[in-house]
């Protein structure tokens, strides 16, 4: 009998490229994907928190390097992934929430969180996956979405307009490059401890409502995600792209 063999999740010899990497989910991505073999860009606005997060890394003996870039800077960001790609690996975890009553939001919030959370989002993924092309290699690409890219939420009428859409420009990606061999899909977490989330946490009545409709009953936390990044970026999710991997803990099950 010849047994099948699981596929690595290691992903030595790839290199990674993580926005939002100075705090929250992008720095546990930043980690989880170094600590499996990859070489790791650090993409935020700050240099400081990359660089202390690049100097943490390289003391244990995985490769890390800060890259200081405004996103929705979309001519520099081109530029930038030109120069320093290609890259293996994508995870656009930059993003941002205003969040207020629909009757209530502001063209100033709409737009931060739009120019940032798709616009930005669109045309970094798109660099990414033309260095691949330019290159003739596979890749993955994973854009940090939302369970508010599946349903509906208080006071996010934006937010959640920003995360369907990440939902629906990863499928079309998908569909556009799968000759290529690049994969593309969202991660879509529920609340999660980061300082981002806080805001909301911190509030006890909005906490409760949390808790309830988390079937797990709890909050999720960095690590939760830092899994599931990895999967996606290995050869172990050979034959996903196009899909959103759920880390809700049962929210959107109902």
């Amino acid at each position: 009998m010849t047994l099948p063999t699981t596929p690595s999740f290691q992903l030595n010899g790839r290199r990674a490229l993580v926005s939002g990497a100075s705090s929250g989910i992008g720095l546990g991505a930043a980690v989880a994907l170094a600590e499996a073999g990859a070489e790791v860009t650090l993409v935020a606005r700050r240099l400081d928190p990359i660089t202390d997060l690049a100097t943490e890394l390289t003391a244990k003996g995985l490769r890390a390097t800060p890259l200081a870039l405004d996103i929705t800077d979309i001519a520099a960001t081109e530029t930038a992934v030109r120069a320093n790609g290609p890259f293996d690996i994508l995870v656009n975890s930059a993003g941002l929430a205003r969040h207020t009553p629909a009757l209530a939001t502001s063209i100033a919030d709409y737009d931060a969180a739009t120019d940032l959370n798709v616009k930005a989002a669109y045309f970094l993924t798109r660099a990414v996956a033309a260095g691949l092309i330019a290159a003739k290699k596979p890749g993955s690409l994973i854009n940090i979405s939302s369970q508010m890219g599946h349903v509906g939420g208080i006071d996010r009428a934006v937010y959640c307009a920003t995360k369907h859409a990440l939902e629906g420009m990863t499928k079309s990606m998908a569909i556009e490059w799968g000759r290529h061999g690049i994969r593309v899909n969202t991660i879509c977490p529920t609340f999660i401890r980061t300082p981002l989330a806080e805001q909301t946490l911190a509030i006890p009545e909005r906490r409760a409502w949390i808790e309830s409709m988390i079937k797990l009953g709890r909050v999720g936390e960095i690590e939760d995600v830092m899994g599931p990044v990895v999967f996606l970026a290995s050869d172990a999710a050979a034959l996903i792209t196009g899909t959103s991997l759920l880390v809700d803990g049962g929210w959107t099950a109902d």
